[in-house]
């Protein structure tokens, strides 16, 4: 991405979701350090990406950036009937037969949904 003065992690994280990735969903409200909501794990520290200056934390020009380690990690999935559904796979609790039954869950009804549609 290019490297401009005084860019924060936030912007970086914008410049993804708009221009290479547009599936990419984070939260942020005031851009100005008073909310929280756009923290987020970089470099392995949690830290409010409006106030964290790429400059400052960018070793070897790289970010690792993540979601925070103690928030769940929720898919949405583009349900065929229209609209959103929140599937909330909640992945970091979620024993290993867990995640299997989610998946297979949402796998079937992805398929039913296909068939239904392939109906039409």
């Amino acid at each position: 991405m290019p490297r401009r003065a005084s860019q924060t992690v936030l912007d970086v994280v914008t410049y993804i979701q708009r221009a290479l990735n547009p599936t990419l969903a984070y939260r942020f409200a005031c851009r100005v350090g008073m909310c929280g909501s756009c923290a987020m794990t970089v470099n392995g520290v949690a830290r409010w990406t409006c106030r964290t200056h790429v400059d400052k934390v960018a070793g070897d020009d790289r970010l690792e950036i993540a979601p925070l380690r103690n928030l769940p990690v929720v898919l949405l999935a583009a349900h065929l009937g229209g609209g959103l559904r929140i599937l909330a796979l909640e992945f970091l609790p979620w024993r290993d037969w867990q995640k299997t039954l989610a998946a297979a869950a949402a796998a079937l009804t992805l398929a039913m949904g296909l068939v239904f549609a392939l109906a039409l």
